[in-house]
């Protein structure tokens, strides 16, 4: 059975109650929720986790590369600016699909830069939560792919 780990980065706690016009109203509560419903659906396992610290972004990806088969990650604002998650993310060397509830290239030209968009399998934006479920199906098929 397949291990997917979805990471959510600084800020994501707060779905629902920050800036509605570009996240939504729903909370993050309905996204775990939602997600842990797809996987179950498919029958793979998935983990979740979230901080707002850099260092423990990191420590999580190291982490994941005994335990999992494929990261999902919606790196928040470090997206734009953090070459330790980066580099930590370029060792993985497993299926990796970057997230973002918004489309990053729709807003602030400083967001327009993904510092991870290429060392990435793919990249899902401005969808929404709903981007989580489609991560999560495009995830399975790649492993199931074996890409």
């Amino acid at each position: 059975m397949s291990k997917i780990l979805i990471i959510n980065g600084p800020n994501l706690n707060l779905l629902g109650e920050r800036e509605q016009s570009q996240y939504g109203k729903k909370d993050y509560k309905f996204l775990e929720e939602i997600c842990l419903n797809r996987a179950k659906e498919l029958k793979i396992n998935i983990e979740i986790k979230q901080s707002n610290v850099e260092g423990e972004i990191v420590n999580i990806i190291q982490e994941a590369r005994n335990n999992y088969d494929g990261i999902i990650i919606n790196a928040g604002g470090y997206t734009h600016t953090s070459v330790a998650i980066r580099d930590s993310l370029s060792i993985f060397k497993k299926p990796i699909i970057e997230l973002h509830i918004s489309n990053i290239y729709k807003r602030e030209d400083f967001r327009h830069k993904s510092l991870i968009s290429d060392i990435a399998t793919g990249g899902i934006f401005g969808l929404g939560v709903d981007g989580y479920i489609l991560a999560i199906n495009s995830m399975q098929k790649l492993l199931q792919n074996g890409n």
